[in-house]
C-alpha cells in the first residue's frame, strides 16, 4: 500500500474515531470535539470501521473539480486577449470578452490565466524596490545632512529644528545644532561650524528639501539653489565636491532622537 496524504483535520478525526471505536470516548463527546452532529459521527465511524483511517480522506481529493473550465476555452480566451486587449486589465478584458465575443468568464479566473501566461503582472510583481546605497569606505568621505522639526523642549519652548551632520562610513554624529527653522541661512551657519571643526569632506548627502534643490526648475534655471551654488564656488572648492540629491536615511535617527527625548523628559 502506498502513501496516503491526509490533512491535519482528517488526522484529528481519525484519532477521535479510533477512541470512539475502542469505547474510550462517547459519540456525544466526539461530536463536540469535532464540531459535528451525532449522525455525521456515525457515518464517519461506519467508513472508519470498513476501510480504516484512509477512508476519512475527502473523496474529491486528487480529482479535477466539476466546474473546471476546459483548457481549449482558456487558450481561446487568452488568444482573444492577446490579439485585441493586450493592454487591458483583467476586469475590463473580461467585460470586453463577454460583450463583443460572447465569452463569459469571471475577472478573477481571467486574471489568473493572464498571470500564468505572462500577460498581466500582479501588484506584488509590479512592485519596484529601491536599491539601498552602499556606505562609503572612508571616514569624512561623505557627510549626510538633514533637519527635523519637533517639540524638542516640549512646552518649555517653541518647536524648533535639529540639524544633524553624520558621517556615512562610521555613523558618527559630527554636528548637532538647534535652530528656529530649516532655511538657507541656518544651514550656512551649521555648515560653517562643521567646517571649522572637521574640515572639508569629499561630498555632502542631502534630501530634496528646497534649500538644496529647486522643485520645478524652468528651462531658464539651472536647478541649483543658493546653498548648492555656494558649496563648490565659495565653501568647498574643487572638482570632486558636489551635493548628492537623494532621500536621506537620517529620518529614522531623528525620529529615534525625538522618542528618546520624550522618554527622558517623562522620567525626569
Amino acid at each position: 500500500m502506498g502513501w496516503v496524504i491526509v490533512s491535519e483535520r482528517e488526522l484529528n478525526r481519525a484519532e477521535v474515531l479510533a477512541q470512539v471505536d475502542d469505547g474510550r470516548l462517547t459519540v456525544d463527546n466526539a461530536a463536540n470535539m469535532l464540531d459535528l452532529t451525532r449522525r455525521q459521527i456515525f457515518q464517519l465511524l461506519k467508513r472508519y470501521r470498513q476501510d480504516g483511517a484512509p477512508a476519512i480522506r475527502h473523496k474529491a481529493r486528487g480529482k479535477p473539480p466539476n466546474n473546471r473550465i476546459h483548457h481549449a476555452k482558456r487558450d481561446y480566451a487568452l488568444a482573444l486577449v492577446k490579439e485585441n486587449y493586450a493592454d487591458f486589465g483583467p476586469t475590463l478584458a473580461a467585460e470586453m470578452l463577454a460583450e463583443h465575443h460572447g465569452f463569459k468568464v469571471s475577472r478573477e479566473t481571467l486574471r489568473k490565466w493572464m498571470q500564468e501566461d505572462g500577460i498581466w503582472l500582479s501588484r506584488k510583481q509590479r512592485r519596484t524596490f529601491h536599491q539601498p546605497r552602499l556606505r562609503r569606505e572612508c571616514f569624512g568621505e561623505l557627510i549626510q545632512i538633514d533637519g527635523s522639526d519637533h517639540r524638542w523642549f516640549e512646552d518649555r519652548a517653541d518647536p524648533c529644528t535639529l540639524f544633524v551632520f553624520i558621517d556615512d562610513a562610521t555613523g558618527t554624529l559630527m554636528e548637532l545644532r538647534f535652530v528656529e527653522s530649516e532655511n538657507t541661512f541656518t544651514y550656512f551657519d551649521a555648515l560653517e561650524s562643521y567646517l571649522l571643526k572637521h574640515g572639508r569632506p569629499v561630498a555632502f548627502y542631502s534630501d530634496k528639501h528646497i534649500v538644496f534643490r529647486v522643485a520645478k526648475p524652468s528651462k531658464h534655471m539651472t536647478g541649483m539653489t543658493q546653498f548648492g551654488r555656494a558649496l563648490p564656488e565659495r565653501l568647498l572648492p574643487g572638482p570632486t565636491t558636489c551635493i548628492a540629491h537623494s532621500t536621506s536615511n537620517l529620518t529614522d535617527l531623528l525620529r529615534s532622537s525625538a522618542c528618546v527625548t520624550n522618554a527622558m523628559s517623562q522620567r525626569i
